[in-house]
């Protein structure tokens, strides 16, 4: 983590501040947190080769475009990068509706419905992972649009890289159920959706630690194979 004064000028601010001394108190953690990342993607990218060969043919199989849909996104001290997913949804998805996926929506492909069933699109965010621009556990990555209606402490998110999973993985897996019906996807997304997760990941943030990461690894992984964790009090 950057010092306080080589931070982004529009990250040093009040709001800022609180959650940056937390973690410069945990610059230990934060290293094994990057140690671990480094070893764990490249041994799961090595063994997930054969998962991922097999999704990749799936797509291209199944709809026309790209095997990976890379959409810009935002990550350490407000960092623009391309985020690595295998494509669920038509080619040119996001030019034909919202910048998020609604319960059965139109765009998302035949083979896209299972790998967004089983969260098999962000198994290629082990090469962002890899390269440093992600982390395992950390605020999931936003696009521009919902990035400028950041609040002053929001901010705080940038201090670290954006991350594979968090809470708000866990307590808003039917996000796309609660955003189904909706007019205006993207204004209730900004008011009302960004708001609760933004409490999640500032608690996460005060609440860092190596240890916690690992514990939030496996409430992932069994949330992913059907175990409902109940939201408790933020």
């Amino acid at each position: 983590m950057k010092k306080w004064e080589d931070l982004p000028s529009e990250m040093q601010i009040e709001e800022v501040r609180e959650y940056y001394d937390v973690l410069d108190k945990k610059r230990v953690s934060l290293a094994l947190k990057r140690v671990f990342d480094i070893i764990v993607s490249s041994v799961l990218l090595l063994l997930l080769s054969p998962i991922i060969l097999i999704l990749s043919i799936a797509i291209k199989l199944d709809s026309r475009g790209p095997v990976f849909y890379r959409q810009e996104r935002y990550t350490q001290y407000g960092r623009a990068f391309r985020i690595h997913k295998f494509r669920s949804m038509c080619d040119g998805a996001d030019k034909k509706g919202s910048l998020v996926t609604v319960e059965n929506d139109s765009r998302v492909t035949r083979v896209g419905k299972v790998v967004r069933k089983c969260r098999l699109d962000e198994i290629a965010q082990l090469i962002d992972v890899l390269k440093g621009d992600m982390t395992f556990v950390g605020v999931r990555p936003e696009v521009k649009k919902y990035v400028d209606a950041y609040k002053d402490e929001w901010k705080a998110t940038f201090l670290l890289p954006a991350g594979v999973t968090n809470l708000t993985c866990i307590y808003f897996k039917d996000e796309d159920e609660l955003l189904s019906g909706v007019d205006d996807v993207d204004k209730v997304y900004i008011e009302d959706v960004l708001p609760e997760k933004m409490k999640w990941n500032l608690k996460g943030i005060k609440e860092f630690s190596f240890w916690n990461d690992i514990r939030l690894m496996f409430m992932t992984f069994f949330t992913v194979c059907g175990k409902e964790y109940r939201e408790k009090e933020c």
